[in-house]
């Protein structure tokens, strides 16, 4: 696993909104994740996790 990949979970874990941020940027991802974080944390934290370890 590379290491950024490796933080960038670590931070998808901590914060996921900032980690799909990091990731993809501004976008529909970022609009899904805070959508699922204000609903329940563990759907953004899930959706997060998906966005990072994808590609």
């Amino acid at each position: 696993m590379d290491t950024n990949k490796l933080l960038l979970v670590i931070i998808a874990i901590l914060l996921p909104r900032v980690a799909v941020f990091l990731k993809s940027g501004v976008g529909k991802d970022l609009l899904i994740n805070i959508i699922l974080c204000l609903l329940f944390f563990i759907p953004g934290l899930l959706h997060a996790l998906w966005v990072v370890t994808k590609s």
